[in-house]
């Protein structure tokens, strides 16, 4: 049913992959499937927020972000398990639909944030979006 499986996590918040991870091990077993671990880092491009880092900012962010991703799957991801490290630049939800896409995965897997913060009042849940925009099936773990 499923080949590929994109799980969306924040490495720095451990509620955005304690449950989630294990639903998508669950089904990359079940299904044979591959596991495409996504993070998203923030975009730095832009001019107006690149203006306030230094010049070689994101390709450090990138690289530190590579080896915590790295590190994360070495931990938390067991080794019968088909993984895949990817990073993505951009708006969190928007960066999910593009890598999904790209990746040509069959379903995202992400968790429900319970608290909700004022820029969840302003810009909405990332997953609320990513369930709304995705042309694939979602999963929303709570």
């Amino acid at each position: 049913m499923y080949d590929k499986i994109l799980l969306s996590v924040d490495l720095n918040e451990e509620s955005s992959w304690a449950k989630a991870l294990p639903a998508a091990v669950t089904l990359c077993r079940t299904f044979d499937a591959s596991l495409h671990v996504v993070t998203v880092l923030p975009d730095y491009h832009m001019p107006m927020v690149g203006s306030y880092f230094p010049r070689d900012f994101s390709k450090k962010a990138h690289a530190a972000l590579s080896e915590a991703q790295h590190r994360f799957i070495a931990e938390h991801v067991p080794e019968d398990v088909k993984v895949q490290a990817v990073i993505v630049d951009g708006s969190p939800w928007e960066a999910i639909i593009k890598a999904a896409k790209k990746l040509g995965v069959d379903l995202i897997v992400m968790a429900s944030h319970n608290k909700r913060k004022f820029a969840d009042y302003v810009l909405g849940p990332n997953a609320e979006h990513v369930v709304h925009h995705a042309k694939v099936s979602v999963m929303i773990v709570r």
